[in-house]
């Protein structure tokens, strides 16, 4: 059992580390930065609730990252539920259309990525959402870059083989937002 002091100094050196990349991370799908920072807040707040049974020794990256890919989805749910019928019926269908394919394919990018071993899935979400170089990836853990561009390779093989039947919503997304 962790005591309570080093529960508090390991909780607040997670909040530290990562707030401001989780609240740009959130931004990127809800849109509005102070509801970014509300989404992030109350991961840290589920967190320090269930801080007697969290490990804080062990990576806690991929599970604040997941937490908040998942609230973020959530906000977004509950604000077209919450959207008057007036709006749903001038609306864009094809736009909505959109969004639902895009949020399928991203719901299904996460698991692919949650599925990767846990320092493969440290590194590419350290490289693609934190938008880390590769050496400073490799600075980080104590490793070489050559390991950071083997994982990397490895992460994107098996989100290349499991997204294959998903190509066609990408380039259809692509093509529509301008790319």
């Amino acid at each position: 059992m962790q005591n309570n002091k080093y529960i508090k100094q390991k909780y607040e050196q997670l909040f530290r580390e990562y707030f401001t990349s989780l609240t740009y991370f959130s931004q990127k799908y809800v849109g509005d930065l102070d509801t970014a920072k509300e989404i992030v807040h109350n991961v840290f707040i589920k967190v320090w609730e269930k801080r007697e049974c969290f490990d804080f020794d062990k990576s806690s990256k991929s599970y604040l990252f997941t937490s908040v890919y998942n609230r973020s989805l959530n906000y977004l749910r509950d604000q077209k539920k919450f959207a008057s019928e007036e709006e749903a019926l001038h609306s864009d269908e094809g736009i909505n259309n959109d969004h639902l394919e895009a949020a399928e394919l991203e719901s299904k990018i996460w698991k692919v990525i949650n599925s990767l071993p846990e320092k493969c899935k440290e590194i590419f979400i350290a490289n693609r959402f934190e938008e880390k170089k590769y050496a400073e990836i490799a600075e980080e853990k104590g490793i070489s870059v050559k390991t950071v561009e083997t994982q990397m390779s490895k992460a994107l093989k098996v989100l290349r083989e499991h997204l294959k039947d998903y190509i066609h919503i990408l380039v259809l997304f692509l093509l529509k937002s301008g790319f």
